[in-house]
């Protein structure tokens, strides 16, 4: 039988033991469905030796004894996708596990897909099968029965087997140094960081000048504030769609709040409202200094012919050195190389331009070209096109 452990002397207990060992396997059930923090629901840590459950809603519990593993240096953290989870202990206990390993980076340097299922690679490395019942539970009841906890605590026994294949292949293949590169991006706290004065970038800009981006900056981070304070989903403060129409109508009283159609009825009676009312004020008042010019003519005359020719290229390379497209370059990527041999992205610089950058500029240069040998497209040299000619 499972037992969570639901003490603070209890979590002392068995993260004593997991600090003994050279990984731990972490995973973390949250809901977040009518919040806008994640509310952090269990915790489930296992090493070859131990794996335990931790039930972070239980009276009492102190968390710090877990904080010390996941800040130990001479304990690798290991995760899968974890993006999430690692925002999760990042704003409630301001710590970003290291060292850290994610499963499903190592799965795309290792050639497993763009976005290796964790299902995937359970049935492929550990040899097991998941039981996906308890998928769609409710973590933040209790009790918990057997079959949910069971359930949660398989996640991290099968992770511990694909974290030893996974490093077997990465040494192996001497491609560690890839995946800390982008391990990088997920150990950054600005990855994590949710600041208000950011929060217009997230959204899907419609066009608009300088005086409807500065209103929108405003009112988005006001929005943003707003969602902190309540602790609710941003669309339960306003829509993406009121946000636009704000911006672009820019009122300046609750009147002429009210009368926007996007608007909720009844909004312009609410004590938030003459807040929103301010920040339209300010976003008007900022200086041309203060709003960053966005790029709205159209994009880079590109041809489609170059563009297409490119992506062929990044799926031979990537099927030749065993490597997720998705982890060298985006569809966007390619159409900035497309466009300018300097782009700036990332397949153009590192290992990346190792595997595929060089081989893209000189495909656009007209020094390689794309073949067949026999029944699988190649890359060949174009001096070698013209020694088989002559």
């Amino acid at each position: 039988m499972i037992e969570p452990v639901t003490t603070t002397e209890g979590l002392a207990a068995a993260c004593e033991r997991l600090a003994q060992a050279p990984y731990v396997a972490l995973d973390t059930e949250f809901m977040r469905d009518t919040t806008y923090w994640p509310k952090l629901c269990l915790i489930q840590a296992a090493t070859p030796s131990i794996a335990v459950v931790i039930d972070p809603l239980a009276e009492g519990i102190d968390l710090t004894p877990l904080v010390e593993v996941l800040r130990n240096p001479d304990v690798i953290k290991v995760f899968h996708a974890s993006r999430q989870d690692i925002e999760i202990f990042f704003h409630q206990t301001r710590t970003i596990p290291a060292p850290l390993f994610d499963t499903q980076v190592a799965a795309m340097v290792c050639g497993f897909g763009d976005a290796a299922a964790y299902e995937t690679l359970v049935r492929e490395l550990a040899h097991a099968q998941i039981d996906k019942s308890s998928r769609f539970t409710d973590w933040s009841r209790r009790p918990l029965s057997e079959k949910q906890l069971a359930y949660a605590l398989s996640d991290v026994t099968h992770l511990c087997r694909v974290y030893e294949a996974l490093q077997r292949q990465l040494a192996k293949s001497g491609r560690s140094h890839w995946l800390e590169e982008e391990m990088s991006v997920l150990r950054a706290p600005e990855t994590y960081e949710l600041k208000p004065e950011d929060a217009w970038r997230r959204l899907k800009m419609r066009g608009g000048n300088r005086r409807f981006t500065a209103v929108l900056m405003e009112v988005a981070a006001w929005r943003e504030r707003v969602a902190q304070d309540r602790n609710v989903p941003r669309s339960r403060v306003l829509k993406d769609e009121a946000l636009f129409e704000i911006a672009a109508q820019a009122p300046q009283s609750i009147d002429d709040l009210d009368a926007l159609r996007g608007v909720p009825k009844g909004f312009a009676g609410s004590r938030v409202a003459q807040s929103l009312v301010d920040a339209v004020r300010t976003g008007l008042s900022l200086p041309a200094s203060a709003v960053p010019e966005i790029e709205r003519g159209p994009p880079p005359q590109v041809s489609g012919a170059i563009a297409d020719m490119l992506r062929v290229l990044l799926k031979i390379r990537c099927e030749e050195h065993g490597v997720a497209q998705k982890l060298i370059a985006s569809s966007a990527d390619l159409d900035a190389i497309a466009a300018d041999d300097k782009a700036d992205v990332a397949a153009l610089s590192g290992w990346r331009r190792e595997i595929f950058g060089e081989a893209a500029i000189e495909l656009k240069r007209g020094r390689v070209a794309l073949g067949m040998r026999g029944r699988r497209a190649v890359v060949i040299a174009v001096e070698n096109l013209a020694s088989a000619k002559t």
